[in-house]
């Protein structure tokens, strides 16, 4: 009987599928309503929790196109390590660059209960890792790297495949340079209030020069800020309107600040 496939976003139970342990009449009509509704969606594997059921049991297509019914799969050896794009039936229409083991072993028990063992390689050995994450409540998404995971929930808010050029991030490696500007001139800071409690000139050219090199240290971070900024914003395109547009204007108020505060040190600190 073809059952209905379970998509996103109806949430998919986040627990193991249970053991078969049962090969019985019961089990047998799982496995053909499995392949009937492969079958009718045109697709190379099933696993039971796709169309609601928590046993562990999956159907696949081998390299010849003949049709395995695995219980209880579990995978017990891996080598090699392969990034394609994969879709699912889960998010139909979305795709993902995901990594997974190029070559892996696999144990299951068949039909009859015996205890079976196999080597997949390549696409097989994929498909295979894809149906045996669904016994664990789980799909590709979960292989992501957060990253990835943000860029793909984007696609799934606006209803279409982004990659990198058309995901605008809200943390950028850029703002680390910010956060290093951000203490310089904050010790700058502190030295000018402790130039309160100093008189003696050596220790006040000691701080101005202190001041001077926390200056240069400003005006260098925000150039190579400026610069590193316009590269990696030119990876997001979807970025040119919203986060490159601050770049410039982020530079220059981070030179008033510092204009400003030079200033007030040549008066409180500078002893000439």
């Amino acid at each position: 009987m073809i059952k209905e496939i379970v998509q996103y976003p109806t949430p998919l139970s986040l627990k193991y599928s249970t053991d078969v342990r049962n090969f019985d009449e019961d089990l047998f009509s799982l496995i053909d309503d499995l392949k009937d509704t492969m079958s009718e969606n045109n697709l190379d594997g099933l696993a039971a929790f796709q169309i609601g059921n928590y046993h562990n049991v999956i159907v696949v297509k081998n390299q010849d196109g003949e049709v395995l019914e695995m219980m209880n799969p579990r995978l017990i050896g891996h080598k090699g390590k392969v990034t394609t794009r994969e879709s699912t039936a889960y998010y139909p229409g979305r795709t993902s660059e995901i990594t997974r083991f190029e070559e892996i072993s696999v144990v299951y028990q068949g039909r009859d209960g015996k205890d079976c063992h196999m080597k997949a390689i390549g696409s097989f050995a994929i498909l295979l890792q894809r149906k045996i994450d669904y016994t664990f409540g789980a799909t590709f998404i979960h292989k992501m790297s957060p990253e990835q995971r943000d860029m793909f929930e984007n696609g799934l808010e606006f209803g279409a495949d982004i990659g990198p050029s058309d995901y605008c991030p809200t943390v950028f490696q850029r703002d680390k340079i910010i956060k290093l500007i951000n203490i310089i001139m904050i010790i700058m800071i502190l030295n000018v209030f402790g130039s309160f409690f100093f008189s003696a000139k050596a220790i006040l050219d000691t701080m101005w020069e202190y001041q001077l090199y926390g200056s240069y240290a400003v005006v260098f971070f925000n150039i190579v800020y400026f610069f590193y900024a316009q590269y990696e914003g030119k990876k997001y395109v979807a970025c040119s309107s919203c986060q490159i547009g601050n770049i410039f204007g982020t530079t220059v108020i981070s030179l008033i600040k510092l204009t400003l505060l030079m200033s007030a040190s040549y008066f409180l600190i500078n002893p000439l």
